[in-house]
């Protein structure tokens, strides 16, 4: 269980000149340490219907499970300040969708941007008061506790306890490095996204399961199409796009972003971002409704290597809250290539210390308010491959290593072009689409032993001649 304590509930208030949105901060990560109600804005929203509209939208998100929806989720979104804008995330409970609104400088009308990570209280009266603003009432926002509050508050009188599953930490992590793979594939504009997006089913397929939905780029608009094939985007489990209905009609544009598919190719993920007047709402979706992001697995070589580890320590030190972070900037400031600097960005997001924003192409800097370090520690694929070197059960000749595994049977494991496949079922299932399987992690965890060891008694040698 995660304890989550505010000062107060926030609340929309109406005063002279406006109305007046507090939202409550928790314990949380700024640049002087750890606080317990970090305060990162106060200033007006230069659209206050837009912002609210994307604020429900990120806590619709937190609040829902678009896989078993019987079952119940609540997590209150996490804000970020960048020092130039501010980022509200959320996870689906059912770890398949990840939303992220972005208000930028151009959103906040006056008010500096502090920096840091918490989480953010968004309560069910919240929700109902914002769901009135009209389009011309001035809102100001603050994010964070009152100041007489900062200095008076005597301990939190607002508490929540929420379960905070490792596969939802886990998925977290791996809704960034799945997105760092992502490009621009179409941009609808007002019209045609509107009429896209209110085409789509409002709620999933009943009964049997169908297979996943793809669309292809149509000049200025999106046609659907039987099968992948270069070019097109994968919809899986559209109505787990609801949430960007809240701000459709303030929307200027649709960005679709999704990796690369050839012919024949399997469900892949994809991101949906509505651009609005100085904010970003973007909707990242997993293969598939029935497929959180938590078993992907695009994540474990970077975990499974333990120079990732060391560079990643590196790279922390040097990270500022920016907005956008500078792969070129931290290779020249910490004497690492460029391939090390991403791998070790890939390892920081694992621990929530990184996001990646699609529109920009770029990691951010921030830190989750949670343990997310188990999410590492936990994650059963990686476990297991470390148990399985540990107990001397990798063999290896050249391009083929062997793996017996805990129940005696041997696996077979073979590099080609630097990917490996096995012979276990895992692989004979997903065929690497979801991480590499834990007798493929061993065999490269006990290779990049056995260099390191090299390289050890190289230096060794060196010093003796």
């Amino acid at each position: 269980m995660q304890a989550v304590a505010y000062c107060r509930p926030s609340v929309l208030e109406s005063a002279a000149g406006g109305q007046h949105l507090g939202l409550e901060t928790s314990r949380g990560t700024t640049p002087s340490g750890v606080q317990d109600h970090p305060r990162f804005f106060a200033g007006f929203l230069t659209s206050p219907q837009v912002a609210s509209a994307g604020l429900l939208a990120v806590a619709d998100v937190a609040a829902a499970r678009y896989y078993q929806p019987q079952l119940r989720a609540s997590l209150d979104p996490v804000v970020t300040g960048n020092g130039d804008r501010l980022r509200f995330e959320s996870f689906s409970g059912c770890c398949g969708v990840y939303a992220r609104l972005d208000v930028l400088r151009s959103g906040l009308d006056d008010g500096e941007v502090g920096h840091g990570t918490t989480n953010v209280d968004v309560n069910n009266p919240l929700r109902e008061a914002l769901s009135r603003i009209g389009p011309d009432d001035p809102l100001h926002l603050r994010v964070g506790p009152e100041e007489m509050a900062v200095t008076t508050l005597d301990g939190p009188v607002v508490e929540k306890k929420v379960p905070l599953p490792d596969r939802w930490l886990r998925g977290f992590a791996e809704a960034q490095v799945i997105a760092a793979g992502f490009d621009l594939r179409a941009e609808l504009p007002a019209a045609e996204a509107v009429r896209f997006l209110r085409s789509l089913p409002r709620s999933g397929p009943r009964g049997a399961a169908s297979g996943p939905r793809w669309v292809v780029p149509a000049g200025r608009a999106l046609r659907p199409t039987t099968r992948p094939v270069p070019g097109a985007v994968c919809l899986p489990g559209p109505e787990r796009l609801a949430a960007l209905q809240r701000v459709l009609r303030h929307a200027t544009a649709l960005r679709v972003y999704g990796p690369a598919v050839t012919g024949g190719a399997a469900a892949t993920s994809s991101a949906w971002e509505a651009v609005l007047p100085g904010m970003r709402l973007t909707l990242t979706l997993s293969p598939d409704a029935s497929r959180g992001f938590s078993g992907e697995g695009g994540v474990l070589d970077a975990l499974a290597t333990d120079e990732a580890a060391e560079d990643a320590e590196l790279i922390a030190v040097l990270l500022a809250w920016e907005p956008r972070v500078d792969v070129a900037d931290l290779a020249t400031a910490s004497g690492l290539t460029p391939e090390r600097v991403r791998a070790a960005l890939v390892r920081l997001g694992t621990s929530g210390r990184v996001g990646y924003d699609t529109a920009e192409a770029a990691y951010f800097h921030r830190e989750l308010p949670y343990d997310a370090g188990r999410a590492e520690r936990h994650n059963p694929r990686l476990r297991d491959a470390r148990a399985l070197v540990a107990a001397g059960a990798v063999a290896q000749d050249g391009a083929l290593a062997t793996v017996t595994a805990e129940d005696g049977h041997v696996h077979r494991v073979r590099e080609e072009k630097g990917v490996l496949s096995c012979s276990c079922l895992w692989w004979a299932k997903y065929r690497g689409g979801r991480g590499p399987c834990k007798h493929a992690l061993a065999v490269r965890m006990a290779r990049r032993g056995t260099a390191a060891v090299e390289r050890d008694v190289a230096r060794v040698d060196g010093g003796v001649r």
